[in-house]
């Protein structure tokens, strides 16, 4: 269980205020220029933009006086040193990657806000007394090769290395052979070992370890990639937890047999029964209430002929909420209605487990920390979960840890019409500033 920090006594009057968001958005229209071809903004992990992108990182935090290094994986961190002797540091930032057309807010506006935050208190308020860091994770999203958290997860011990062989993208390139193209993966100079030559001569030696034990805190900017913020006129949203996730396959066989010679009392239709479940997962999980959500995402349908009764159906379930309790009991309740009416009807059904991840809590002194910040700094905010998986989840567990949302518009991400407003981007800016404020300068 990771320790809470312990927060002042009393409440702590913090001197940040109007933090200069111009930096932060140059710095976002910077980073959406490293993009390949099309719409949006697609930078997949371990391709030229990628590549690119991260050197570019790296001169711009060296510019403005940080200790600048990569792992072997390609995390790219800025560190300004405390003047308190300590093995740990606060760390913030968030993913560089992108989905393929994605926008250019998601991931990288956690990059900038931080890189930004840290510039600004070095330059108005000094040396910290505690270390503070600024990381840009070199993945997130899954969308080149099949798996997330590559980046938050080598540094939280998630991936043993096995995967850089055992793993590889749609063109058969495996991860060990993506990362060597952009000299990573060992004791191998960032200058000149790369197949992507770039301009940039930002270089430090790859190959430190990513595991890291030396966190106190790590806390992350993001977008909300929903709607909940717009839809209730909140500045911010105060993430409490990342909820848990449960994938399935679900094959439901009957008999396909002729549309036109088959009573309707005779028919074991795999597509009617499945369609009966996807109704029943629905308004179960309308009675169960928010936070909890359930999706079918892809549907396939054998023969798929137009005068052929179905005789196989193919479905995923993807079941999120906060509360592990909550979501096994939900799910191994629709896991037995399925089987009912699969019974009912003369079916047979099977359910491969795709994922299962356990919710992550927020550090709750980290959510009163921010609350207070909201009051003082006169934001609105609320209370909330996240949907969507991000890289606090992999570090609640083993440090203090806290997300900040801002709103987007329409709740729309993944897209290259993802947007945020300046005025938006901001507040979440100056709430950032103020907690790694009073993490690093005030007396804990």
């Amino acid at each position: 269980m990771a320790a809470a920090l312990q927060p002042p006594a009393g409440p702590v009057k913090l001197p940040v205020r109007h933090v200069p968001a111009g930096e932060m958005l140059k710095l976002l229209d910077e980073l959406a220029a490293f993009s390949a071809p099309g719409p949006g903004v697609t930078r997949l992990l371990y391709t030229p933009e990628w590549y690119r992108v991260q050197h570019f990182l790296q001169e711009r935090m060296s510019g403005f006086g940080l200790e600048v290094r990569t792992d072997e994986v390609g995390n790219v961190y800025g560190k300004l040193a405390g003047s308190v002797v300590t093995d740990k540091v606060i760390l913030t930032g968030s993913h560089i990657d992108t989905v393929v057309n994605g926008g250019r807010y998601d991931g990288a506006y956690g990059v900038a806000a931080a890189v930004t935050a840290l510039h600004y208190l070095q330059m108005t308020f000094g040396q910290p007394l505690r270390t503070l860091e600024v990381v840009s994770f070199c993945e997130e999203e899954g969308s080149r090769f099949p798996l997330t958290f590559w980046g938050s997860g080598n540094v939280t011990g998630l991936y043993d290395g096995s995967e850089r062989e055992n793993c590889a993208d749609g063109e058969g390139v495996t991860l060990g052979a993506a990362m060597a193209a952009c000299g990573l993966g060992g004791s191998i100079e960032a200058s000149g070992a790369s197949h992507y030559n770039t301009s940039e001569s930002g270089g430090t030696a790859f190959g430190h370890s990513p595991v890291r034990s030396d966190i106190a805190a790590y806390v992350e900017l993001h977008i909300e990639q929903g709607i909940i913020l717009e839809r209730s006129f909140q500045e911010i949203g105060v993430v409490q937890a990342i909820a848990g996730q449960r994938r399935y396959k679900v094959k439901v066989c009957g008999t396909a047999n002729h549309a036109g010679t088959t009573p309707m009392g005779l028919r074991q239709d795999a597509l009617a029964g499945s369609a009966e479940m996807l109704l029943a997962l629905e308004r179960s999980a309308v009675a169960e209430g928010d936070p909890l959500v359930a999706t079918t995402g892809r549907l396939e349908v054998y023969p798929g002929t137009p005068n052929v009764i179905p005789g196989e159906v193919q479905f995923t379930l993807d079941i999120r909420h906060s509360e592990a309790v909550t979501l096994e009991r939900f799910c191994l309740g629709m896991l037995d209605k399925f089987t009912a009416i699969a019974g009912r009807r003369g079916l047979i059904l099977e359910v491969l487990p795709l994922l299962a991840t356990t919710p992550a809590p927020m550090d709750t002194e980290l959510c009163l920390s921010l609350e207070q910040i909201c009051v003082e700094q006169g934001r609105s905010y609320r209370s909330m979960v996240s949907g969507a998986g991000h890289d606090a989840q992999l570090f609640a567990p083993r440090c203090p840890s806290a997300m900040i949302f801002v709103p987007s518009r329409g709740g729309v991400s993944h897209s290259p019409d993802e947007y945020t407003s300046p005025e938006e981007l901001a507040a979440g800016l100056e709430v950032l500033t103020a907690i790694l404020y009073k993490l690093a300068y005030t007396e804990n």
